[in-house]
């Protein structure tokens, strides 16, 4: 396999080809924006490869729907994006013969093995910040195109002198040198992998690094992902340039940040035609020239107003474009492609956002505009009410409980934007309740990679945490959940803020 993480090579390769000798497969994959491209590049290499699937989505993983999934007839489940936190769950139905699990995962693993269990913690690569879930689906998919050409090339050398044809995707031909176009050895998928990549915020210190880069390599080389240096504010595409700036509250600016009339006269002070025909333009409409004019400007206004070096550097990054999606729309930055993506899941419409991803640009994508404008205001009202309430603080951490207020889909997007607002701090990391059911409580957790760094690793947390008052969770480092009993909410918090305590000390 010339596949782009070689550590991953014979492990992939066994996955692809337990999958290939497969009859048909059930795809079970998680919900966010990383879990929606997963199953997206999933489904694309088993189509391609002819094999017949279902797919399914669950927001969690927890032992009702391993059981539901256990109870269909499927003797073989592709995992997505979750299943190694879910190994002993997973692994006594594998015992009990109710089903073959292949897992594609980036979270830390249960303690227990199974055979087909693809994922980077395991070979040394950080699944928290080196490789995505939709990065572990991406190297399976391009092994399981290595092995379906294989068996077709095995075929064609026994039959004398014929050209064969490729019966995944297209019917293009092959030749038997192996030689392949981008979409016939999944070299294609490579932008839905970067776009899971940037929805896990794995490009929060300003581009992907470690195995996530080589995925990008591929993706360049095949023509479907182009990178460059390029202002680090979100919305570049789609939204008018006062918002633009006024919005852009990762790097503060005063008198620009967070102030509609600051970032008018910001704009209104540069010697440019930044509107046309009455309108705002937008970031992705100016030329390089005017984009370099309005990046000096907003670094000089930065300077004077005595924003520090290292926050100014932040303000520049890599941009990960999808050359094939058109200028202005959220489809063409892998940024605005993932907040589209945690629109659907979010609100019980996972199969819009993987239509999306399939490349459905009429119903799906339509749809999909519409929940995340709805998204958008649930967050900003989210938002204000946590800034307005208030957050309460323990020794280490901090934390709000939203109840029924705030969906429990998205209280962890709402904590991780509200860290630094008023009385809010960003040197603790937010835990934050929000009402699941009757019996049970979601609670999201986010912190910083300044934190992490620091120590703090918030799977841990969250899981040790809940495990001690009944309950389960997990997560990666930065960013993590768990389910808890209602009315165990304090115990939580407490043993919470003691493991915190311990990490950060």
């Amino acid at each position: 396999m010339a596949g782009p993480v070689p550590e991953l090579e014979d492990c992939a390769t066994r996955c692809a080809t337990r999958l290939s000798d497969a009859d048909r497969v059930l795809l079970a994959s998680h919900i966010d924006a990383d879990g929606l491209t997963s199953a997206a590049i999933a489904a694309s290499a088993l189509e391609r490869a002819k094999i017949p699937f279902e797919t399914v989505f669950e927001k969690q993983l927890d032992e009702t729907a391993i059981a539901d999934i256990a109870a269909t007839d499927y003797e073989t489940v592709l995992f997505t994006d979750f299943g190694s936190g879910q190994l002993e769950i997973i692994g006594e139905h594998e015992e009990r013969g109710d089903f073959t699990p292949v897992i594609a995962d980036h979270h830390q693993p249960a303690d227990r093995e199974t055979e087909y269990h693809l994922n980077p913690l395991l070979f040394g690569i950080n699944g928290a910040s080196e490789l995505s879930g939709a990065g572990a689906s991406y190297v399976l998919a391009r092994a399981l195109a290595e092995v379906q050409n294989g068996e077709l090339r095995s075929t064609e050398e026994t039959s004398a002198d014929s050209e064969w044809t490729d019966p995944r995707s297209d019917g293009g031909i092959v030749t038997a040198s192996g030689t392949s176009d981008a979409r016939t050895d999944n070299r294609d998928l490579a932008a839905l992998a970067v776009v899971g990549a940037v929805g896990d915020m794995q490009a929060s210190s300003g581009e992907l690094h470690g195995a996530n880069a080589k995925i990008v390599e591929e993706g360049v080389e095949a023509g479907v992902v182009e990178t460059g240096t390029d202002l680090a504010l979100y919305g570049k595409q789609t939204r008018p340039l006062p918002k633009l700036f006024e919005y852009a509250t990762d790097v503060h600016i005063p008198g620009i940040s967070n102030s509609e009339g600051g970032a008018l006269r910001f704009l209104d002070g540069l010697d440019l035609e930044l509107k046309r025909d009455g309108e705002w333009r937008r970031w992705s409409g100016l030329s390089n020239d005017e984009k370099q004019t309005v990046a000096s400007a907003l670094v000089q206004r930065a300077v004077s107003k005595g924003v520090p070096a290292s926050k100014i550097d932040q303000l520049v990054s890599t941009a990960y474009v999808l050359p094939a999606e058109p200028v202005g729309t959220e489809l063409r930055d892998a940024s605005e492609f993932s907040t589209l993506l945690n629109a659907t899941a979010r609100y019980e419409r996972a199969d819009v956002g993987l239509g999306v991803c399939l490349g459905d640009r009429g119903d799906a994508l339509e749809r999909a505009r519409k929940l995340l404008r709805d998204h958008r205001r649930n967050l900003s009202n989210g938002i204000d009410l946590v800034t307005r309430e208030g957050v309460t603080h323990e020794d280490h951490l901090q934390w709000f409980d939203a109840g029924d207020e705030i969906r429990e889909t998205i209280v962890g997007i709402v904590a991780g934007m509200a860290m630094g607002n008023e009385r809010i701090s960003r040197s603790k990391p937010i835990l934050a309740f929000a009402e699941k059911n009757e019996d049970e409580v979601k609670v999201s957790s986010r912190g910083t990679h300044n934190l992490v760094r620091q120590g703090l690793d918030l799977s841990v947390v969250m899981g040790e945490g809940s495990r001690a008052v009944g309950g389960d969770g997990g997560g990666h480092d930065v960013a993590a959940g768990a389910t808890v009993p209602k009315g165990e909410e304090q115990t939580f918090i407490e043993r919470a803020d003691e493991i915190v305590g311990e990490q950060l000390s």
